[in-house]
C-alpha cells in the first residue's frame, strides 16, 4: 500500500537519498530543484504545496519500494491512495522511475493550479447519511471525494458550500468535521479541466501492462492493460474508493498488507476497515509472470496488441464506467465528462440553478429562455457565466418564432454579444437568417486549413426533412441575403458553405411539450442513415453527433438509446421535478405522483391554428380536455358570435373565469405594443379574434402552473412525457421518491451509473448465453 498526499512530513526519506544517488540525480534534473533539500530542510516552506508535495512523496515512496525489494518483498498486488497509485504502477513496471516522476510533476502542477475549492473530512457518518444531508440542504455542488473507511469520508466542492455542510452533518450525527488545507476541490467534478489537460499530456507516453494486479482508485478493481491511460487520467476527478479496494483485498486468503512510504496512515485505515465492514469478494485476475525488478518497464515500450474476443466469457465482463457511455468524440467536442444533456424547458423551468448543477456534474444544461423577456435572458446569462466561468459548458435555447422573426434576431444579437458558445435550436421547420448568422459568425479558418466552429448549434428535430436542413450547409439564399445586409462577411459565408448547420442533432421521440409522437426505435436509426448519407456530400466536414430524447427516465431507457448508437442522451421531463427546476412546488407535487399512463396530448398554444400538439400531464387536471375542446370549437366556428349561449357561459365561468370581452381586452393590452398587426388582423377577421381569445387560455394556464396558484390548480398546463412516470416508478420506495430530495445532478449521475451497471449485467447475460450455446 502506497500513501498519498497528506503523508508528507519534513525529514522524510532521510535514510534513502544516500542509498539511491542515481534516482536522486534523475529527480533533481527533472524537477529543477534539489529533492533532498525539499524533503529534509524545506527551506522555502513548499513541502505543503501540491505542486511540490506530489513529486516529493512519489520519490520517497519509490525509493522506499526499491529498499523493500532489497529486503525480499515481492508483492502479489499493489494499491495506492490517490497519488500513491503512481507508486503502485511504478512497482508493477507500468513505467520507470523517471516517467512516473514526470507524470506526477505534471499532475501536481495541474492540481496545484486549481483554486476556489475546499475539502473536509467527515468522521462518524456513512455514505448514505452524508448524501441525504447534502441533498436535504441543497448542497448539490458538494460530493464525496474519498471513501477512506466506512465511517471516514471526505467531501469536496466549492469552499463556501463545503463549509456550509458542517452544521447539518454534525446535527446528523457526525463526530468530527475537519476542513482540510487544500487549495481546490480534488477528486470532484471541479477537476475535470485538469483531468482533460492531463489526459492530453499522458497520451504522449507508452505504458506497459502491470506485472501484477494494481487496484485503481476509480473502479476499486485491478487496472485493465488496455485502459491504463483512460483510468489514470480519470483518477484526478473521480472519488478515491479506498475502503472498497481494501475490502476486496481482504477477501483473499492468507493476505498480508505492508505500507511502503512515509507514515502509517493507511495501516490505521485498514484496521478501521477490518472492524467496520466485511470482505468484498471479487474475481481475481490472472497474474502475469514476474519480471526482474532491476529492469522496470520504460515509457517507450509499446503496448502489446491483444485482439478482443467476440464475446466475453461469463464473469469476466470489464466494469463499464458511466463516463464511457455514448460517444467519446461528442464528450470531447463539447467538453463534457458524461454524454448527457438536459434540455431547455420554457419560461425558465430549465433554470439557471439547474444548468449550473448540470455543468458542475460534468454534463451540460440548456437554459429555458423561451417565453422570457430579453432582459431576463440576459440576467440568466450573467448568472451562468458568473457561476460556471468560461471553461464549464452551458447553453441557451433559441426557439423559432414563426410570427416574430425579430425575436430571434434580438436573441442572437444578445448571444453574440455575451459570447454564448452553445445554443439549442428548437421548433425550427427550416433555417432562418438569425440562426444562420449565429452559426456563420463563429466560423474561422485556421492556418492549417481547418475550420474552427466557435458557435455550436444543437438542433432539436423529430422529422427527417427538418433534420436534413440542420445536416446540410446554410441555404445559399440566406447567405447571400446576410452578406448583402452586411451581417456576414463574404469569408464567413464561404466557410458556412463547407460545414453543416448543426454540430449535434437531438432526435426527439415521444417527449414532453411539442411532440410528433415519434417512436425512438424507428426514428433514431432513420436519422442515422440520413446523417451518414448527407455526410458524403461534405467530405472532410465535421461529424454531426446524434442524441436521443424523449422517454428517457430510467437506466433501461438510457441503455436502449446508447445501444442504438446515440452519441448522447437528453433528459427533460424528469428534470422539472427537481429541487433546481423553475417549476412551482405545486407543479412538482403533481409531477411526483405521475405514472406512465398519466400524460396525453393537447393543442400547442404557440401554434394553435396549425393544430400542433404538445404532451401534457392529465392526472387530476382539466387542462387537456378543455384545451382540446377549444380547438374543436375553433375548427367548427367562424367567430365568437356564433357560439351558443351554453357554450359561451361554460367558457366564461369554467375555463376563463371572466367574460370573453374581458379576455379580448387583455389580448389587446398585450399585443398593442408587442405585435399590433395581430390586433389589426383580428379586427378584419373574426376567426383570428377567436384564435387570440382561445390562445389566451394557454398563456393563462401556464401562468397558473408556474405560480402554483391553488385556486386554478385544475387548469395547470404542465408539459410532461411518460419518462417521468417511469422515473417515479423506478425510485418509488427510495429517498428519491419525494421531489425535495431530487437534486438534478444527483438523479442524473444515478441514472448514468445505473445505466452502466444495467449494460454490464445485460452484456454478461448475453455472454453467458453465447458461451453455453443457448
Amino acid at each position: 500500500m502506497f500513501p498519498g498526499q497528506g503523508a508528507q512530513s519534513k525529514g522524510m526519506g532521510a535514510a534513502l537519498f544516500d542509498q539511491y544517488p542515481r534516482q536522486v540525480q534523475q529527480a533533481d534534473e527533472i524537477l529543477g530543484y534539489s529533492i533532498r533539500s525539499l524533503c529534509l530542510e524545506d527551506p522555502d516552506r513548499r513541502l505543503e504545496e501540491t505542486s511540490y508535495t506530489q513529486p516529493a512523496l512519489y520519490v520517497v515512496s519509490a525509493l522506499s519500494y526499491l529498499k523493500s525489494q532489497e529486503a525480499g518483498v515481492t508483492p502479489s498486488y499493489a494499491a495506492g491512495h490517490s497519488l500513491g497509485e503512481y507508486n503502485a504502477l511504478f512497482a508493477a513496471g507500468v513505467f520507470d522511475f523517471q516517467t512516473g516522476l514526470r507524470l506526477v510533476q505534471k499532475r501536481g502542477q495541474l492540481m496545484g493550479r486549481a483554486k476556489g475549492g475546499g475539502m473536509a473530512a467527515v468522521i462518524g457518518l456513512g455514505e448514505e447519511a452524508i448524501q441525504q444531508t447534502l441533498a436535504a440542504e441543497s448542497l448539490s455542488g458538494v460530493s464525496i471525494a474519498n471513501f477512506n473507511t466506512p465511517s471516514q469520508l471526505v467531501i469536496s466542492g466549492p469552499r463556501d458550500e463545503v463549509a456550509r455542510a458542517e452544521a447539518p452533518l454534525l446535527a446528523k450525527g457526525a463526530r468530527h468535521f475537519v476542513m482540510l488545507r487544500v487549495s481546490a476541490a480534488f477528486h470532484s467534478r471541479y477537476m475535470i479541466e485538469a483531468e482533460q489537460e492531463f489526459s492530453a499530456f499522458l497520451s504522449g507516453f507508452r505504458l506497459a501492462p502491470p506485472r501484477f494486479p494494481v487496484f485503481s482508485n476509480v473502479h476499486a478493481l485491478p487496472y485493465e492493460p488496455e485502459r491504463l491511460h483512460e483510468t489514470l487520467a480519470a483518477q484526478i476527478s473521480r472519488p478515491v474508493r479506498w475502503a472498497e479496494i481494501m475490502r476486496r483485498l481482504l477477501s483473499l486468503e492468507d493476505v498480508r498488507f505492508e505500507e511502503v512510504g512515509p507514515g502509517n496512515v493507511l495501516t490505521g485505515m485498514l484496521r478501521k476497515i477490518r472492524a467496520e465492514s466485511s470482505p468484498l469478494p471479487f474475481q481475481t485476475p490472472a497474474k502475469r509472470a514476474p519480471e526482474p525488478a532491476s529492469e522496470p518497464a520504460r515509457a517507450e515500450r509499446p503496448e502489446p496488441v491483444r485482439p478482443a474476443p467476440p464475446v466475453a466469457p461469463a464473469g469476466s465482463i470489464r466494469p463499464l464506467a458511466p463516463e464511457r457511455l455514448g460517444s467519446a468524440e461528442f464528450r470531447r467536442d463539447f467538453g463534457l465528462r458524461y454524454a448527457c444533456v438536459s434540455g431547455a424547458m420554457y419560461r425558465g423551468i430549465a433554470s439557471t440553478a439547474l444548468v449550473i448543477a448540470m455543468g458542475r456534474a460534468g454534463c451540460m444544461g440548456f437554459f429555458g429562455s423561451a417565453g422570457l423577456s430579453l432582459e431576463r435572458v440576459e440576467q440568466a446569462i450573467q448568472e451562468l457565466q458568473a457561476a460556471l466561468g468560461t471553461q464549464t459548458p452551458f447553453g441557451m435555447n433559441l426557439l423559432h418564432d414563426l410570427n416574430r422573426p425579430e425575436t430571434e434576431d434580438a436573441l442572437v444579437d444578445l448571444f453574440l454579444q455575451r459570447g454564448i458558445r452553445f445554443i439549442e435550436a428548437s421548433a425550427f421547420m427550416q433555417m432562418t437568417p438569425a440562426l444562420v448568422r449565429y452559426r456563420a459568425t463563429g466560423l474561422r479558418r485556421e492556418a492549417d486549413g481547418t475550420i474552427t466552429r466557435l458557435h455550436r448549434v444543437v438542433g432539436k428535430v423529430s422529422r427527417p426533412e427538418v433534420a436534413q436542413s440542420f445536416l446540410s450547409p446554410a441555404p445559399e439564399r440566406l447567405l447571400e441575403q446576410l452578406v448583402a445586409a452586411r451581417k456576414l462577411t463574404p469569408e464567413q459565408a464561404q466557410l458556412a458553405r463547407a460545414v453543416p448547420m448543426a454540430d449535434a442533432l437531438t432526435v426527439e421521440a415521444d417527449s414532453g411539450g411539442h411532440t410528433d409522437q415519434g417512436v425512438a426505435f424507428a426514428l433514431l436509426p432513420a436519422m442515422m442513415s440520413l446523417r451518414d448519407r448527407l455526410a458524403r456530400a461534405l467530405p472532410g466536414g465535421p461529424r454531426v453527433h446524434l442524441g436521443a430524447a424523449g422517454g428517457i427516465g430510467t437506466p433501461q431507457a438510457a441503455a436502449a438509446a446508447f445501444m442504438m448508437g446515440a452519441d448522447y442522451i437528453v433528459t427533460g421531463s424528469i428534470n422539472q421535478c427537481t429541487v433546481e427546476s423553475g417549476a412551482s412546488d405545486a407543479m412538482k407535487a403533481l409531477l411526483q405522483e405521475a405514472g406512465v399512463q398519466d400524460t396525453t396530448t393537447a393543442p400547442a398554444g404557440d401554434m394553435f391554428e396549425l393544430g400542433a400538439r404538445v404532451q401534457v400531464l392529465r392526472r387530476g387536471l382539466f387542462f387537456p380536455a378543455r384545451a382540446n375542446k377549444l380547438y374543436e370549437l375553433y375548427r367548427q366556428h367562424e367567430s365568437l358570435d356564433s357560439l351558443d349561449a351554453k357554450t359561451r357561459n361554460q367558457l366564461e365561468t369554467k375555463y376563463f373565469k371572466r367574460t370573453l370581452e374581458q379576455v379580448f381586452e387583455e389580448c389587446q393590452a398585450y399585443f398593442r405594443t408587442r405585435a399590433p398587426e395581430e390586433l389589426e388582423k383580428a379586427r378584419a377577421n373574426p376567426k383570428h379574434k377567436m384564435a387570440l381569445v382561445f390562445r389566451w387560455y394557454f398563456a393563462y394556464s401556464t401562468r397558473l402552473a408556474l405560480s402554483g396558484d391553488p385556486e386554478g390548480r385544475v387548469d395547470y398546463q404542465i408539459h410532461c412525457g411518460p419518462a417521468l412516470g417511469a422515473f417515479n416508478a423506478w425510485v418509488k420506495g427510495t429517498d428519491l421518491e419525494p421531489w425535495q430530495n431530487r437534486g438534478v445532478a444527483r438523479i442524473t449521475t444515478k441514472l448514468l451509473c445505473d445505466t452502466a451497471l444495467f449494460l454490464e449485467e445485460r452484456i454478461a447475460v448475453l455472454g453467458m448465453s453465447a458461451t453455453s450455446g443457448v
